[in-house]
């Protein structure tokens, strides 16, 4: 990838509604030519943050888990929910305990949602479906659609309103029930040759990213009437939403994420190097 000449920071950025808080307040707020911003899903800018091809990013919990001993999570940030997250559903012909040899299609999005899927599923209803990934609006509009689809961010907002599922189960609400804890789908997460060359960059970036995160918060009502209409949905349905999506990487969070990721070594996904968590606290 040609990067322009000056710049100092790549970043990566996700551009879902779930975002909105701290996005349209960065591209407000934030004018700091040397930082180039790039929007991707959740999946390619895993890649990218992992090929050199980003230093900062809001990437999945299962890439920094997956690639671990190469980053730094920034401290008090991330994409998270504490039970009912509202972007992260399996929809489902069937009830969970029943999707055993039944083909579910995960979103192709998120390593950390189709990672969650099969934990909460085998774990929680010793169901192992016969899993297959893609673009999972296309598969749920066939005329005879797989047992289950695993959709996140803005397609499952979509999906949600077409009603065309019985079974709507939402993650975040499946994994607290069963272990009392939050979670974590994302993390802004720095690599580690970059933060060593260019500490003090990283330190600017970290800072305004908590600022907008702040000012988001507090403008959720505009933020909602302002990036509503992409699903579209009401502003008040869309600030509903909103409220429910945290930011924060609280030590229950933290707790989350070793959960997680005990889970992922368990399953072999994840070598024993992603914990303990290295969390870069914020300076200045």
């Amino acid at each position: 990838m040609m990067i322009p000449e000056g710049t100092r920071a790549r970043i990566g950025m996700v551009n879902y509604i779930n975002t909105a808080p701290l996005y349209e307040m960065w591209r407000r707020t934030v004018h700091q030519p040397d930082w180039r911003v790039i929007e991707e899903t959740p999946s390619v800018l895993c890649r990218m943050l992992y090929t050199d091809d980003l230093d900062v990013g809001l990437v999945s919990s299962h890439e920094y888990a997956l690639h671990a001993p190469q980053y730094r999570v920034l401290s008090d940030l991330s994409i998270s929910a504490s039970g009912r997250v509202g972007s992260v559903f399996l929809f489902s012909r069937f009830q969970p305990e029943d999707l055993d040899g039944r083909s579910v299609v995960l979103s192709n999005q998120s390593q950390t949602s189709s990672s969650l899927v099969r934990i909460v599923l085998k774990e929680f209803y010793n169901a192992t479906p016969e899993f297959r990934s893609g673009d999972v609006l296309a598969w749920a509009a066939e005329p005879g659609p797989p047992g289950a689809v695993l959709a996140i961010g803005d397609d499952a907002l979509r999906l949600r309103e077409s009603n065309r599922f019985p079974v709507v189960l939402d993650l975040g609400e499946i994994w607290q029930h069963h272990t009392g804890l939050p979670f974590v789908f994302a993390l802004w997460v720095v690599r580690e040759d970059f933060y060593q060359k260019q500490p003090d960059t990283v330190s600017a970036i970290h800072r305004e990213l908590l600022r907008c995160v702040s000012l988001g918060r507090a403008e959720l009502a505009e933020v909602s009437r302002r990036v509503a209409p992409r699903i579209p949905m009401d502003p008040e349905q869309c600030f509903r939403y909103l409220q429910g999506i945290e930011y924060d990487l609280s030590p229950a969070k933290k707790k989350a994420l070793e959960r997680f990721f005990t889970y992922l070594i368990g399953r072999n996904e994840v070598d024993e190097s992603a914990l303990p968590l290295k969390i870069l606290e914020a300076r200045g």
